[in-house]
């Protein structure tokens, strides 16, 4: 079964390239969360259901690797897909060009939950989670 995924379209913003026209490295972690927050959106997690079903989801792991730039004025395809979230909720990232479809940047995340109440880091994903990505 695959695992869900979404996609977002941005266009590289101003403010987030140096004088040479080329998006800080940095930004690309916000293209990763644009996208994350739209596919916990689609199967119906997001950050306040996962606040309210008593779960913080911290990162604990961050890969970006760099092909290509991205530029000031480039439309971007930033694809989420989740790759595993029986034990961590790990999720992989393809930033490619919009127009060309040439891949510039991939990477993923690993979060893991957190129990608020206790503050202790859980062996494995919550019920809540796995139910909702299964229905999707």
């Amino acid at each position: 079964m695959a695992l869900p995924a979404a996609e977002i379209t941005l266009q590289v913003p101003f403010h987030d390239v140096d004088t040479m026209e080329i998006a800080w490295h940095g930004h690309y972690v916000k293209y990763f969360e644009i996208a994350r927050t739209a596919l916990l959106e689609q199967v119906g997690y997001n950050y306040p259901e996962m606040r309210d079903s008593g779960f913080a989801w911290p990162i604990i792991e961050l890969k970006i690797r760099y092909a290509h730039p991205a530029r000031f004025g480039q439309l971007l395809t930033v694809r989420a897909q989740f790759i595993e979230c029986e034990m961590r909720l790990k999720i992989g990232y393809i930033i490619t060009d919009a127009k060309t479809g040439a891949r510039l940047t991939h990477g993923h995340t690993v979060q893991v939950a957190v129990d608020m109440a206790s503050e202790e880091m859980l062996l494995s994903s919550p019920k809540v989670l796995t139910d909702k990505i299964k229905k999707s």
